[in-house]
């Protein structure tokens, strides 16, 4: 089952100097990989200096504009961890709210060797049980993914 979620937009503060209203960002496509093993999830911890420095995210990255999201996925996650993967599903695509401008989409995925030591843009990876998912401080568009996987409710 595709679950598709829409977020709360991030804040946009004001207005612009003269008055006017900021525009609309353009929509850009994220993918993010749910990978399980021996029944936990891979967590990513976003490095200091990148943004949302601190929070816990699936990792992934943008789709090129002649990507699907899956091979965008493939090719994110071997040059974030060296590693390969096998997209096998989606679990949840978490469109923009008003003022956002980025659309996560959440694939499952397999990892195809061995498991991931490091990152380009973590400083910490992390295997969690899933009932242990809502204790990670989580990057906002991932939330909806990981109440999926927690209680089966994006919402």
């Amino acid at each position: 089952m595709i679950h598709t979620w829409r977020i709360r937009p991030f804040r946009v503060r004001g207005t612009c100097d003269d008055g006017r209203v900021p525009a609309a960002r353009p929509t850009i496509d994220v993918v993010a990989a749910v990978v399980e093993r021996d029944g936990a999830f891979l967590a990513c911890r976003r490095a200091p200096g990148k943004a949302a420095a601190g929070k816990w995210e699936f990792p992934g990255g943008k789709v090129e504009a002649s990507e699907s999201p899956a091979d965008a996925l493939v090719r994110e996650i071997r040059e974030e961890l060296g590693v390969s993967i096998t997209v096998t599903g989606e679990l949840v695509t978490v469109e923009p709210g008003e003022g956002s401008g980025i659309r996560l989409i959440c694939l499952h995925a397999n990892l195809d060797g061995p498991a991931p030591v490091e990152s380009t843009d973590h400083d910490e990876l992390r295997w969690v049980a899933r009932d242990e998912l809502a204790e990670l401080d989580w990057a906002e568009p991932d939330v909806p993914a990981v109440r999926l996987l927690v209680d089966g409710t994006p919402a």
